[in-house]
């Protein structure tokens, strides 16, 4: 059994005007005020990049959660920001790379840090030098049936993702 503790969880106070809260499952609500706050979902964009060779890109993550563990580049899009542009955003801080979309691969849903993201995912081509930045302490190119197993891969969603892009199941061993 799995439990995770929500981003309202913490809350006892109401960020307005300071009273007590009253906690929903879905919500807080002040009685006070009227404010009501919400625990939704926030988006992410991920790439699988491949260079021209068809080697797969993967990041070594600097910090939690993960750290340590096998990364697909990409992050939370800003607010008001299109998932393509924070997608192309997010590559670039992290691998200095620049993005030639292919295929949209689909969307996960992955529990962090208390909440739920939904990953939209692309198949890219990368050009550039890669380099690590940002939020990894390392980039690798990886040739497809050489890519980590998926206890060393940062995120539970990975290996559906790969093997969309792929083509192919993902070894599971």
């Amino acid at each position: 059994m799995v439990f995770t503790m929500g981003v309202l969880d913490k809350w006892r106070f109401c960020p307005i005007c300071g009273e007590a809260i009253e906690k929903h499952a879905d919500r807080v609500e002040c009685k006070a005020c009227g404010y009501v706050g919400y625990a939704n979902s926030v988006p992410g964009a991920e790439a699988v990049c491949f260079d021209d060779g068809g080697r797969v890109l993967l990041g070594r993550r600097a910090c939690d959660p993960g750290a340590g563990l096998w990364d697909l580049p990409g992050g939370f899009l800003h607010e008001d920001e299109l998932p393509v542009d924070a997608l192309r955003r997010e590559v670039h801080e992290e691998t200095g790379l620049e993005l030639e979309l292919l295929d949209f691969l689909g969307h996960w849903l992955e529990p962090y840090d208390g909440r739920i993201v939904l990953c939209l995912a692309w198949a890219a081509r990368a050009s550039g030098e890669a380099r690590a930045a940002d939020d990894l302490v390392e980039v690798r190119w990886f040739e497809p049936d050489e890519l980590p197993p998926p206890g060393e891969l940062a995120f539970t969603h990975y290996p559906d993702v790969l093997a969309a892009a792929l083509g192919r199941p993902y070894a599971r061993s």
